[in-house]
């Protein structure tokens, strides 16, 4: 009897020794699954924040001075958020010893990597109101807050400024009262250095040859952030003092209120300047070869309608939400838009414009620019002109001459109008064209050049390209 008491007090030991070691199993396994399934998460979140004394308490009182200071170094949250995820923000800003002692290695860094795919997103930007657009559209007439009321008034300017590359040879066109051609530059406020480059490369004012004389202005409105630009009305005075050549509406300055600018500036040429005779209008990031242009207007009379550029057929509504030009149906019902020139810069004449001007005021406005002229041209019956040189969807490829690299001056002189330049890339293209060491003509072409950029206009446009479904929207800025 005593020996099989003792068996079974053997036995009795060795199921409690196994039943604790499963238990301490299960504890274990318990464990693991609370770190997988990310439940501390929220505990680390709670604690970051430190609104509660046990996270302190949990986290030492170092951790929880540093969870006090957090909140100022974080960004305000919004009202539609009113919590920031601060898990990636508190890692970074967090000391190495604020962390517990008794924290596993293998844990902190599932913690870290679980953190990193949690942090949302930053917040996209609203889409258009185009209801809005719609309700606010007969609200078309905006103040004229700084104004260029002598600009057209050329003849003693001219004098002064002793011409720009062969004002001694004094014409007729130069000493007359209203300019041969006007430049106008679409820009924005901020934007300072476009201005300043093209003030002292292709848009620089004065006499050219044969006393063809030049005018520069620039379109802007009211920027819609204004506390980006601090002190952006005295700049603009100081600039318009220094330069002469700022034209501003009381408008704000946006992509989809580009269509104001178009209207104001037609209705400020058939205000003050009704007698210019020729008119560029582009992009502040586009090179001209303005001697070019003036060269393809000899013979053109400026009396007649004249509209040249990249001129876009066949072009459709971009119906998908997330491009740039998206235009819903309920704004725009039709296939396919009317014949339009690209935005990065055309001319026309300026009877052409006086007659722009009276019909933009009865047509509906729409928010892409470039369309909505082609909507007023086809309002007057005016045909725009396509020209070759007119390149406002930018050079990809040299694929007309492929001996030549694309930002080859040789290439660029015989072009109107290149779109999508920097600031350097125009200060250096001017120079290189300007450079009399620039020779040209030694170059052996591998294959015969398809254009004739300066003969007459009749001959160079003589097939319209279909760009069908393409989405030449997206391709310039």
């Amino acid at each position: 009897m005593v020996t099989l008491r003792r068996i079974l007090h053997v036995k009795a030991d060795v199921l409690c020794t196994m039943l604790l070691l499963v238990l301490f199993c299960l504890l274990l396994y318990a464990h693991q699954v609370v770190l997988s399934s990310g439940w501390d998460m929220h505990v680390w979140k709670l604690e970051i924040h430190g609104s509660t004394s046990s996270s302190r308490t949990l986290l030492g009182s170092s951790t929880a001075k540093a969870g006090q200071e957090s909140p100022g170094q974080q960004t305000p949250s919004s009202p539609s958020e009113p919590q920031l995820p601060p898990c990636k923000l508190q890692a970074k800003a967090k000391p190495p010893q604020a962390k517990p002692k008794h924290q596993v290695k293998s844990k902190g860094k599932s913690q870290r990597k679980s953190a990193v795919p949690t942090a949302k997103p930053l917040p996209t930007l609203p889409p258009f109101d185009f209801e809005g657009y719609l309700r606010e559209k007969d609200n078309r007439n905006f103040k004229l807050l700084i104004d260029q009321p002598e600009k057209c008034h050329v003849g003693a300017a001219a004098e002064e400024e002793g011409g720009r590359e062969a004002g001694s040879n004094g014409g007729s066109k130069g000493t007359s009262t209203a300019p041969y051609m006007l430049i106008a530059v679409k820009s924005v406020p901020a934007d300072f250095d476009k201005r300043q480059v093209v003030r002292r490369t292709w848009g620089k004012e004065g006499l050219f040859q044969d006393g063809v004389s030049i005018r520069t202005v620039f379109l802007l409105g009211v920027p819609r952030n204004r506390t980006a630009l601090p002190l952006w009305d005295r700049l603009m005075t100081y600039e318009s003092q220094t330069f002469g050549d700022i034209l501003l509406w009381d408008f704000e300055d946006t992509f989809f209120n580009l269509t104001l600018k178009e209207t104001h500036f037609l209705k400020w040429v058939n205000s003050s300047c009704p007698h210019v005779k020729f008119i560029f209008k582009g992009d502040a990031d586009v090179y001209v070869n303005v001697e070019n242009i003036l060269e393809m207007l000899q013979g053109q009379k400026p009396d007649q309608d004249l509209f040249v550029g990249d001129i876009i057929i066949h072009a459709k509504p971009i119906r998908r939400r997330t491009s740039k030009y998206f235009v819903p149906e309920f704004v725009y019902g039709g296939g396919l838009y009317p014949n339009y020139a690209g935005g990065g810069g055309f001319v026309m004449s300026g009877h052409t414009a006086r007659r722009l001007s009276a019909a933009c005021q009865q047509v509906e406005l729409f928010p892409i620019d470039d369309v909505f002229l082609g909507m007023c041209l086809q309002l007057i019956g005016v045909k725009p002109t396509r020209h070759q040189g007119f390149r406002t969807f930018g050079i990809p490829r040299p694929s007309a001459a492929p001996h030549l690299q694309t930002f080859d001056p040789c290439f660029y002189r015989e072009l109107m109008v290149v779109h999508s330049l920097s600031v350097p890339q125009i200060w250096l293209m001017w120079n290189l064209l300007h450079d009399p060491r620039l020779s040209c003509h030694n170059r052996t072409r591998q294959t015969s050049w398809p254009f004739k950029w300066k003969d007459k206009m009749g001959e160079t446009a003589r097939e319209e390209k279909d760009y069908g479904d393409k989405q030449v929207f997206i391709t310039h800025e």
